[in-house]
C-alpha cells in the first residue's frame, strides 16, 4: 500500500516535463494502445521515458506463451462433429459439455488479458484472432480453437511468413475455411479465395483465375484420423498452374510464398495494424515506408509495431480509437485492478456488446471502429461502466431488464443479463480509495489518468476524486483511446 501511495504521489505530482518525456498523456496513450487499460501505477513507470525507450520496454515484455494455466480439457483430442450412431440424448449431451468448454475457454483467454505480463502480446493475439478469422460454430472443437489460439500467440510477433505457413496448415483454419476438404477432382476456393483477400493482399490484386489456380495447389490438403495436417498426394492436383503471371506445379506451401512476394501483401498487412494501433484512416506515405521496411525484413512483425509506435501519427492520435468491447471491459479492469469472481461475467457481458471471444461474425472478422457502438451497445457500455462505479438499481438496470418476446433465444438472453447483473454486483470499484492511492484529488487530475480526451462534459476543477471518478468513467471519452 505505502508502495502505491508513493508511486501515486510521484505520478500525479509530476511536473511538466522534458520533451524527451512523454509525460502522463503519452504514457496512458501508449499503454492503451499497446494493451488492456492503463493503470495509474504502470503510467508513473513510462512518464519518465523518452518515446523510444518506452517503446522499447513495451516490446522487451512480448512472450510467445501464455501464464494463465488452460482449462483441464484444452489438450485432450480434438473433437470429432458429426460423429455417426450418436442418439439425440448423446448430441444433447455432446453439445452441451462443447458449450460448456467455449465458455471457458472464454474465460481462460480474458483472464490472460487481465493478468499477463505482456498486454502487447495478448493485443496482438486478438488482431491475428480477427485476421485470421475461425469460429466455434463451424470449427465445433474448442480443443481446436484453443491450439489455434496458442499458434497465434508464439508467432504474434514474429515472422508473419511463418504465422501464415502455419495457419494455412491449422486444423481449426482447415476445417473452417474447408481446406482440409479440398481434392483435385473438386478443388474448393475457400481458403485460396479468402488467403488473398483477407490474409494477405486485399481486393484488386489478384484475378478469379489466381483463386482458381491456388485452389487447385491446395488439393491434397487434409487432416489425418487424429485431425492432424497430412498431405495426401493421391488427391493432389500435380498439373502445372498459372499463379500472378508465374507458372509451376505449385503445391499450398508455394502459393503461400509466392503470396509474400507480392509488395501488396506487406501494405495490407501494414494498414491493418495502423487501424488497430494509429487511427482508422492511414497516411499512404507513411504506410508505404513501414511496408517496405516490412518486406525488406522479411515480414518481422515487431520491427514494424515498433516503427509505427515511433511515428508522430501515433503519438497525436490520441483518441481516434473506439474502444472494442474487451478493450473496455478488460481495461476497465486493469485500470482499478479489479478482478471478477467469475469470468463468465466478463465474456457474456462482451457477447452482449458484440464480440463474443472465438466466434467472429463471418470470415470478415468484427468490423471495429464506430461499428462498435449503436444505441443497445451503448447503453449496455454504460451500465457496465455504472455498475464498477456505484450501487445501480436493479429495476433500471439494463442488463436486468427481460425482453418481453418469450422466445428460446429471447429467454436465453435475459438470463445471460441476468447472470451480468448479479456478477457485477459483486465487483464494486471503491473511488475513494483509488483516488486516494493515486492521488487523484481533483477532476483534472482524474481525467489526465483515465481519458484520451479532454471530457466531453466538463467537471468543475475541484470535483472530488471520488465523485470525478464516478462521472469520468460514464463520459463519452472513456470509451475511446
Amino acid at each position: 500500500m505505502i508502495k502505491n501511495i508513493l508511486l501515486g504521489a510521484s505520478l500525479c505530482s509530476l511536473p511538466i516535463l522534458a520533451m524527451a518525456d512523454i509525460g502522463i498523456d503519452g504514457a496512458r496513450h501508449l499503454l492503451l494502445r499497446t494493451g488492456f487499460g492503463a493503470n495509474p501505477a504502470q503510467i508513473a513507470v513510462y512518464a519518465p521515458l523518452s518515446r523510444e525507450a518506452a517503446v522499447d520496454k513495451v516490446l522487451a515484455a512480448t512472450a510467445t506463451q501464455a501464464v494463465t494455466p488452460p482449462p483441464g480439457w484444452a489438450n485432450d483430442p480434438f473433437e470429432r462433429p458429426g460423429q455417426p450412431g450418436l442418439t439425440e440424448e448423446q448430441k444433447k449431451t455432446l453439445q452441451q459439455e462443447r458449450n460448456q468448454h467455449a465458455v471457458e475457454l472464454r474465460s481462460w483467454w480474458l483472464t490472460e488479458m487481465r493478468n499477463t505480463p505482456s498486454p502487447l502480446t495478448e493485443k496482438m493475439t486478438l488482431f491475428w484472432h480477427n485476421h485470421f478469422v475461425s469460429a466455434l460454430d463451424k470449427v465445433r472443437s474448442p480443443q481446436m480453437m484453443y491450439q489455434q489460439n496458442l499458434l497465434l500467440r508464439h508467432y504474434a510477433l514474429g515472422d508473419f511468413g511463418q504465422l501464415l505457413h502455419a495457419v494455412a496448415r491449422d486444423p481449426a483454419m482447415m476445417r473452417y475455411l474447408d481446406t482440409a476438404n479440398n481434392r483435385k477432382e473438386q478443388p474448393n476456393e475457400n481458403f485460396a479465395r479468402e488467403v488473398m483477400e483477407l490474409f494477405t493482399l486485399g481486393e484488386g490484386h489478384y484475378s478469379e483465375q489466381d483463386i482458381r489456380e491456388a485452389a487447385r495447389a491446395f488439393t491434397g490438403w487434409g487432416l489425418d484420423h487424429d485431425d492432424q495436417f497430412i498431405v495426401r498426394p493421391r488427391l493432389r492436383d500435380t498439373g502445372e498452374k498459372t499463379i500472378f503471371g508465374q507458372r509451376g506445379n505449385f503445391d499450398g506451401n508455394d502459393v503461400i510464398d509466392l503470396l509474400l512476394q507480392q509488395p501488396a501483401t506487406a501494405v495490407f498487412v501494414t494498414n491493418k495494424l495502423w487501424r488497430n494501433f494509429v487511427s482508422p484512416t492511414p497516411d499512404p506515405a507513411t504506410v508505404g515506408r513501414l511496408a517496405e521496411q516490412f518486406r525488406r525484413s522479411h515480414y518481422q512483425i515487431k520491427p514494424l509495431l515498433r516503427a509505427m509506435l515511433l511515428t508522430p501519427q501515433f503519438w497525436r492520435s490520441q483518441g481516434q480509437l473506439v474502444k472494442s468491447p474487451v478493450e473496455l471491459t478488460v481495461g476497465t479492469l486493469v485500470t482499478f485492478d479489479l478482478m471478477p469472481a467469475d469470468w463468465r461475467v466478463i465474456a457474456g457481458l462482451n457477447r452482449q456488446l458484440g464480440q463474443d471471444l472465438f466466434a467472429p461474425p463471418n470470415v470478415k472478422g468484427w468490423p471495429g471502429g464506430e461499428a462498435w457502438i449503436n444505441s443497445a451497445t451503448l447503453l449496455t457500455r454504460k451500465q457496465f461502466l455504472d455498475r464498477i462505479a456505484h450501487d445501480a438499481a436493479p429495476a433500471r438496470d439494463a442488463f436486468a431488464q427481460a425482453d418481453g418476446d418469450m422466445s428460446e433465444m429471447a429467454g436465453r438472453e435475459a438470463r445471460i443479463r441476468r447472470f451480468a447483473a448479479n456478477g457485477l454486483n459483486s465487483m464494486k470499484l471503491q473511488p475513494d480509495e483509488w483516488a486516494a492511492i493515486y492521488h487523484a484529488r481533483s477532476a483534472t487530475d482524474s481525467a489526465r489518468l483515465l481519458l484520451a480526451l479532454p471530457p466531453a462534459n466538463p467537471l468543475p476543477p475541484d470535483t472530488s476524486g471520488a465523485k470525478a471518478i464516478a462521472q469520468l468513467l460514464l463520459d463519452p471519452a472513456y470509451q475511446v483511446e
